[in-house]
């Protein structure tokens, strides 16, 4: 048989797919696609997944086992390139009912079917997989699954609304599908995606094949998951869904989730009219204007990305100089990411607060005690600075003063190591004039980070008219190797990100002494589509922050604002960092209440708020602060949240126009 089965393979290749068997008459099927460093499903895989298909049942195997030939990752999803092909919602339909039907077959097959995974498996990956008998997945922190189209401002619909909801239960699924987040391997194993775990390479194709020789069967949710599925606590179900999800998507502006819990509620119970349901529902949000640009940020996500690739400068030491807010949530999520970091301030007495907040977040972050500690170690408090020699990054992130920053580069320059980047953590300071006194001024950049540093994904790089690029090509990799986009940034007052941001929050402050109250200011900038309103950004930023923007960026009369700000500094009130701002914080939550605005009355407000933003943006884009409008656009989005449902303000204001 076995032999049989070998000479009938002989016959038939793919491009995408080759196909082995073994003496057990198992079919080995790998994913290769062709001319790509990672599988993604297209039409052209799926179309040849169906022939695949037709082919196996002809041969009657004892079993067939879906793997990866890529050594990275199973596939990471539907090949997104080719969404932007569509014209409309009934071409899009017709296309998810043809991968409906291939998907559908493979569940059908007559013998027993496995995914083998490793690495990433998400969207149509697991989609695919999920139509298998078993899965069996290599337990490595770099295997993931997930579902991220929400992302996109589609969800699954390859399937995956369906069998994911009967294989976990509906409030696993859903919470699965409405964050986009992935699982690693063991949480993944307890809700039921994942049936067997291996622990070795090895020892996943073994598992496979046994578990195809047993017949081994996923595992059925519990009968409390079970009954997530069913009324009536699916209904009740779907409004707490919907109720919280409200409170963070704006249906409106994210209509994706909405219908997925919709389709859920009302169709969960009949598996035809959930399948039919995905091809209609998936097919009007794929054309829509929000899943258009969602597509276009995860496009420019990319390519900044690629602006951090480099394969000759790798990072494995940091120093930084100034154990404040910044300097030491920079440290702290260098050693996140797995580098030895050395942290310099004047006195022990002013490192020890950075290592406090440094131990709470390891602990809320990797979890474990051996994590935590070993995380610990790797944040060293140096007061005299004798990580400098040893660095492959010196960042100084000391208070914005001219002469010191000078004076500091005079000490720093000399011990550092030739192959070292120089760089400032300055939200404001001319680069030229920082490097004036260097005696290698084209060594000088800007690694310019967002507060919080956790959460923010942007670093501006910033180079000045002596800037080597060498060192921007540097800064850019050191960037990516701490998971975070870098933007290659002008040395201008406020560079991108401050510069913008200035006449924002100086417009929300001006409204505010107008007597506009303020949770209404910022219900407006949200009702818009901002991540929070412009006065809670300006607690979160730091009110001392902001007004040194008022003195640095703001144009025209800023008086009142500054006097405001200056009354507030003097009672201590900077906002988050000491509790209380514009409002008061606890637990690092404002105590911002729900305002109800008028449509009208909102709209006007908002209209007035982004004015100014969108104003200084298109100054920017004129001034070539950074290379394109592109990059504008997301450097905008990632390092103020600008609405992404609209692609990006300057993608905004040219859709405003047409």
């Amino acid at each position: 048989m076995a032999k049989a089965l070998a000479t009938a393979l002989t016959e038939h290749q793919f491009e995408h797919w080759y196909i082995e068997t073994d003496q057990s008459d198992i079919l080995w099927l790998y994913l290769d696609r062709k001319g790509e460093t990672t599988n993604s499903l297209s039409e052209a895989v799926l179309l040849e997944l169906d022939s695949i298909i037709t082919l196996s049942e002809t041969l009657n195997p004892k079993g067939l086992v879906i793997q990866s030939a890529k050594e990275a990752s199973f596939i990471v999803g539907a090949d997104i390139r080719e969404f932007d092909h569509f014209e409309n919602a009934e071409e899009v339909s017709a296309k998810i009912r043809q991968g409906h039907a291939v998907l559908s077959r493979l569940e059908n097959l007559p013998f027993h079917t496995v995914a083998a995974i490793h690495g990433y498996c998400l969207g149509g990956g697991l989609e695919l997989a999920l139509a298998c008998d078993y899965i069996v997945a290599l337990n490595v922190p770099e295997t993931r699954v997930g579902f991220p189209e929400v992302k996109l401002g589609i969800f699954p619909g390859l399937g995956g609304t369906t069998r994911i909801t009967e294989r976990v239960g509906g409030m696993a699924g859903l919470e699965m599908m409405l964050t986009g987040r992935m699982l690693r391997m063991g949480p993944a194993r307890k809700i039921g995606v994942i049936d067997e775990l291996v622990s070795e390479n090895g020892s996943l194709r073994w598992a496979a094949r046994r578990a195809v020789l047993k017949r081994r069967k996923k595992r059925e949710p519990s009968m409390t998951a079970s009954m997530t599925n069913r009324q009536p606590a699916r209904s009740a179900l779907a409004r707490v869904m919907k109720k919280k999800t409200a409170e963070k998507a704006n249906p409106d502006h994210y209509p994706a989730p909405f219908e997925m819990i919709d389709l859920w509620a009302e169709h969960r119970d009949n598996r035809v009219r959930m399948f039919e349901g995905e091809a209609e529902r998936v097919g009007k949000l794929m054309v829509s204007p929000t899943a258009r640009n969602l597509r276009r940020v995860f496009f420019l996500s990319e390519r900044m990305k690629g602006l951090g690739k480099s394969e000759y400068f790798k990072v494995r030491r940091v120093h930084v100089v100034g154990a404040g807010v910044m300097g030491g949530d920079i440290a702290t999520w260098c050693v996140m990411q797995g580098m030895e970091v050395t942290l310099q301030d004047r006195e022990a007495k002013y490192i020890e607060p950075a290592l406090k907040r440094a131990k709470s977040l390891f602990k809320k972050r990797l979890k474990k005690k051996p994590a935590v500690s070993a995380a610990l170690a790797r944040l060293i408090p140096d007061v005299e600075g004798e990580g400098v020699p040893r660095a492959d990054v010196v960042i100084e992130a000391i208070y914005e003063n001219l002469e010191a920053k000078r004076e500091l580069y005079a000490s720093l320059e000399p011990r550092m190591a030739e192959h070292a980047i120089l760089a400032t953590n300055t939200s404001a300071l001319p680069l030229e004039d920082l490097a004036s006194e260097l005696a290698q001024p084209s060594r000088l950049i800007g690694l310019h980070f967002f507060n919080p540093v956790a959460k923010m994904p942007l670093v501006e790089v910033v180079h000045g008219e002596q800037t080597d690029k060498s060192w921007i090509t540097k800064g850019g990799a050191f960037c990516s190797q701490i998971n975070r986009f870098p933007l290659p940034t002008k040395s201008s007052p406020g560079f991108l990100v401050n510069r913008v941001l200035a006449p924002y929050l100086m417009e929300a402050i001006t409204m505010r002494l107008e007597g506009i109250d303020q949770h209404i200011i910022d219900a407006a900038a949200i009702r818009f589509g901002m991540p929070m309103g412009p006065i809670e950004l300006a607690d979160v930023v730091g009110l001392d922050v902001c007004m040194n923007v008022a003195k640095t960026l703001a144009k025209g009369d800023v008086t009142a604002q500054r006097e405001l700000l200056e009354g507030m500094i003097s009672d201590n009130k900077l906002g988050k960092k000491t509790g209380e701002g514009f409002y008061k914080w606890e637990k690092g939550k404002a105590d911002r209440a729900p305002a109800e605005v008028d449509n009208a009355y909102g709209d006007q407000l908002a209209k007035r708020l982004m004015k100014p933003f969108l104003d200084e943006c298109e100054a920017v884009s004129r001034d070539g602060i950074v290379e394109d409008d592109d990059l504008l656009d997301a450097g905008i989005i990632f390092g103020t949240g600008f609405a992404p449902f609209t692609g990006g303000p300057m993608n905004y204001l040219a859709n405003l126009n047409n």
